[in-house]
């Protein structure tokens, strides 16, 4: 197992470091508050950290407009704490990951105090500009993701400039070489720094429609829904010409040695897996944001690992994804005791599984007063349900007023309507969600069959999901319960006279099974037999 490449054998644990640990009490967390807790994720036994985005910005958008791609902003810390922080987590095993974030940079950035400077300067074609159409207004009719027109006119040129998120994150140009060569420069000073690798924000939007056509309108939009699903992204975003740019940034991290590229692509099925490139020459991994978008129900479920374990090109190694700084926390979604059927789901399936930090303690979606919205999303279409703020909170790892976290008033608010679902108080509790995930994890660790074996579906019924995960003689039967009430699962004859390994509900350890197997409500088992 030793010789696959760390990046598919191991686990990834998402950072959001706003909400980490806060090392010098202003309220907000840093990077020398994750170097404070990396004994605690060497504990739990995960392989990387990816950390959320910590460069220099105004923070129009919580760092995803960045003003300095080689740097970090002195709410985080400095360029030699971040070199600490990655040299004391190589020194504990741990690789470690970075958000880049190529599609936009902020619009106090020089390379845009530049471009905006003069339709004559160097660098305007550094950024999309375009005259107004024909009569006046905005170019075309796209949407900005977070609402409203995604052109922003700029008076002192007379030129719109486009703008896929917030209107201080201007897109670059990317059909423009030099940008290109500029951004690979970047990639290459963190990875001469010694970085593992890189999460790529939002990389299917990397290259525009050349002609800058209108989007067609969406029929099946609802005023329910974000407005940017009012028009099909067909010219905006997801071009073939993407691959290409995707396959550069590969290339360099090829430079060197077992580093990963991993991309955030929000596409159906048919179109995410292209972006593993063709040859393999694209994404290591694609990021795959089913779990976070399918119903829980184990029959959709069932069907859709099918359907991606059979669409994955030749060699493409899958990945799982059940939480992320822009979606609702898996114990808000599906409740506290599925919560634990997903850890052992996410950490069983065959591929890559990220983590999202709290989820191991069973972190909830926390209420956000009005007066403490931070979200850009939420003001922007306020009272529609996205703020993201819920699944941002600060990280619980006790039951102090400031949870470990800080002792000064935190940047949003802590969730104290369970004081004991905290790291100190779980680590203690044999049959906490911590304590799960950590012995999921080990046996990810231990198990060849978990982290690098083959998947093999079962025939279930109803609630009941369930798979085979096999590498040379070793044999593991994944049973799930996505529902409340008890279950059964008819083995395969192969499994019959197996013994359980794991239940997250405990109490089941070397329970020896017949024909079918029993699950209680809420209740996942890991079954180990004889091949």
């Amino acid at each position: 197992m030793q010789d696959m490449l760390w990046w598919k054998r191991g686990t990834v644990y998402q950072i959001y470091p706003r909400s980490f640990q806060d090392s010098n009490d202003d309220g907000i967390g840093d990077l020398a508050g994750i170097r404070e807790r990396l004994p605690y994720l060497t504990w739990l036994g995960v392989d990387a950290i990816w950390i959320s985005p910590f460069y220099p910005s105004p923070m129009a958008d919580f760092g995803y407009d960045v003003a300095d791609y080689c740097g970090v902003d002195p709410m985080f810390g400095s360029l030699s704490d971040f070199d600490a922080l990655l040299a004391d987590a190589h020194e504990a095993g741990l690789k470690v990951i970075l958000d880049f974030v190529p599609n936009h940079t902020s619009d106090r950035h020089p390379w845009f105090a530049e471009s905006r400077s003069d339709r004559a300067s160097p660098k305007r074609d550094w950024y999309i500009w375009k005259d107004p159409a024909p009569g006046g207004g905005p170019p075309n009719n796209w949407i900005s993701n977070f609402g409203g027109s995604a052109w922003q006119f700029d008076e002192i040129t007379g030129q719109y400039y486009y703008h896929a998120f917030l209107k201080e994150q201007p897109d670059l140009n990317w059909r423009n070489p030099d940008v290109r060569a500029a951004m690979m420069d970047v990639l290459r000073f963190w990875l001469e720094r010694g970085v593992d690798g890189f999460r790529v924000d939002v990389i299917w939007h990397l290259i525009k429609d050349a002609g800058f056509r209108d989007n067609p309108v969406n029929p099946g939009w609802s005023e329910n829904d974000p407005e940017i699903g009012r028009l099909v992204q067909a010219y905006s975003a997801d071009q073939p010409e993407v691959h290409e740019i995707i396959a550069e940034m590969r290339a360099v991290l090829e430079e060197y040695d077992e580093r990963v590229l991993i991309g955030e692509i929000y596409l159906p099925l048919e179109r995410l897996v292209a972006y593993y490139g063709e040859d393999l020459s694209g994404a290591h991994l694609p990021f795959n944001f089913q779990l976070l978008e399918t119903a829980w129900h184990a029959r959709q479920i069932d069907g859709m690992i099918r359907e991606y374990e059979a669409a994955l090109p030749q060699g493409g190694w899958p990945n799982w994804v059940l939480g992320n700084h822009d979606r609702q926390r898996i114990a808000g979604r599906v409740g506290t005791e599925q919560a634990r059927v997903a850890a052992m789901l996410l950490l069983t399936l065959r591929g890559t599984a990220t983590l999202y930090y709290g989820d191991e303690i069973g972190m909830q979606n926390v209420p956000i007063p009005p007066d403490r919205v931070q979200d850009p999303w939420e003001k922007n279409e306020p009272g529609l349900g996205f703020n993201r703020d819920a699944y941002r909170t600060p990280m619980q790892w006790d039951a102090s007023e400031g949870a470990g976290f800080t002792t000064a008033e935190p940047w949003l608010p802590i969730d104290m309507r369970e004081p004991e679902r905290n790291v100190a108080d779980e680590r203690q509790d044999e049959g906490s969600m911590l304590c799960l995930y950590r012995r999921l994890l080990d046996l990810r660790r231990t198990r060849p069959a978990l982290a690098v074996g083959a998947y093999r579906p079962v025939e279930a019924e109803g609630d009941v999901l369930a798979y085979c995960r096999e590498e040379g003689t070793e044999r593991l039967l994944v049973a799930l319960n996505l529902g409340a009430e008890p279950a059964a699962l008819s083995l395969p004859p192969e499994a019959r006279g197996g013994r359980i390994v794991l239940s997250v509900l405990g109490n089941r350890e070397a329970e020896s099974v017949g024909e079918v197997l029993s699950l209680q409500g809420n209740e996942a088992v890991l079954l180990e037999f004889s091949a």
